[in-house]
């Protein structure tokens, strides 16, 4: 979307900006049945979708579609705002046009979760835009769970599974004007370049033990065998076992 000026036909460098308290005049009228009120409504909300349809571009998604389903959610917000409320217009639009974009994602995803899992998922968004507009602010998981009629792991359960996936190089904070993304946050402690070169040294040191010494260890460590299985199995005495396993075990520590 970058440089990109028009966006379903529309310029978006002449997108109305509406005032707040021109917004709420026409969402007065709107609700009294004024479709003039409702289509400039939309029009000088626009530039709201625009924001919130930049959030999701680093998703390969088309632009104009992400504005035409971000335009669904505003129209939602608008229909079903109350005006009754004291809550602005946006702080009640841009969540509607968020959920309405990701559940466009989520069902277009080659991720597949569950039916009955999706199923509780749209019913929490739905309950969640709901309890937003009610309360002017996000349902915790307890409001959530209660309003559902459903456990609070399965809330959980349920909208993790419809989260939208983050890229690995997806940048969370700049610092010294160096970009650090997800990927320089996750750290593998198991496969580290120490652990690799030990590992080699380790084999290596294996590949110079005898086939018995190897067969010993094979039995001792790999399948957990006492001494005394391992010597019934090979044919030779406990004492022979535990003397064979103790100078391999010396011969690598030598080659380590």
């Amino acid at each position: 979307m970058t440089g990109k000026v028009e966006i379903c036909g529309v310029n978006t460098s002449r997108l109305k900006v509406l005032k707040n308290e021109e917004t709420a005049a026409l969402l007065i009228r709107c609700k009294q049945g004024d479709e003039k009120a409702r289509e400039e409504l939309i029009a000088g909300n626009l530039r709201l979708v625009l924001s919130v349809i930049q959030k999701f571009t680093n998703r390969g998604e088309n632009a104009d579609d992400l504005f035409q389903v971000g335009c669904i959610g505003l129209i939602k917000a608008i229909d079903n705002f109350d005006t009754g409320l004291n809550v602005k217009f946006s702080t009640y639009g841009v969540p509607m046009i968020i959920g309405e974009i990701r559940r466009y994602l989520r069902d277009n995803s080659a991720i597949r979760v569950s039916r009955s899992m999706r199923d509780t998922a749209y019913k929490v968004l739905q309950a969640k835009e709901r309890l937003t507009g009610e309360l002017g602010r996000e349902p915790s998981i307890e409001e959530l769970s209660r309003a559902v009629d459903t456990r609070r792991e399965d809330v959980v359960f349920a909208m993790d599974a419809i989260a939208d996936p983050v890229s690995l190089y997806e940048p969370l904070f700049s610092e010294s004007g160096e970009n650090y993304c997800v990927m320089d946050q996750i750290r593998d402690t198991k496969n580290t370049d120490e652990s690799w070169l030990e590992q080699i040294a380790l084999s290596d040191a294996v590949k110079k033990l005898s086939d018995r010494e190897k067969q010993i260890l094979s039995l001792r460590f790999y399948s957990g065998k006492t001494q005394m299985e391992v010597a019934a199995e090979i044919g030779i005495s406990q004492a022979q076992v535990s003397r064979l396993e103790k100078a391999a075990i010396r011969q690598i520590k030598k080659e380590l």
